[in-house]
């Protein structure tokens, strides 16, 4: 694992809200918007961009947990920008907070947490299950 990012180094992640991103579960469509669920995936998306730049090649992350505070609605065709920042970096634990903005609106924010493991550690932990 590489030590190339510190406790508030930051990185960006854009999306635009589509369809298949809003709140619709088997029952049907709730809104036609962000659903808390898209955001969650994609606030994973925004850490996991310091994973790919720190894993080596052996290694791999995998996401320990996920907060997602909605604030705001964001509607299809509208862009979301993520930025997450590292606020716990220790030994493989990487733990990034995030806001969401459409524009200057709020649209959530939260914490994200993953672990870096070697491949054939995570290998063996899955064929157990």
């Amino acid at each position: 694992m590489k030590q190339i990012f510190t406790a508030g180094s930051s990185k960006s992640y854009t999306k635009v809200v589509g369809h298949d991103d809003i709140a619709a579960f088997e029952s049907g469509t709730v809104h036609e918007v962000y659903a808390t669920f898209a955001i969650a995936r994609d606030a994973e998306w925004a850490g996991r961009l310091f994973v790919l730049e720190i894993k080596d090649d052996d290694e791999e992350g995998i996401g320990t947990s996920v907060l997602v505070d909605h604030h705001a609605p964001a509607l299809v065709g509208e862009t979301v920008t993520f930025i997450a920042t590292i606020d716990e970096m220790y030994k493989n634990v990487i733990g990034c907070t995030y806001t969401a903005y459409v524009g200057q609106r709020l649209i959530a924010s939260g914490r994200t947490g993953q672990k870096i493991l070697k491949k054939d550690k995570l290998d063996k932990l899955f064929a157990e299950l």
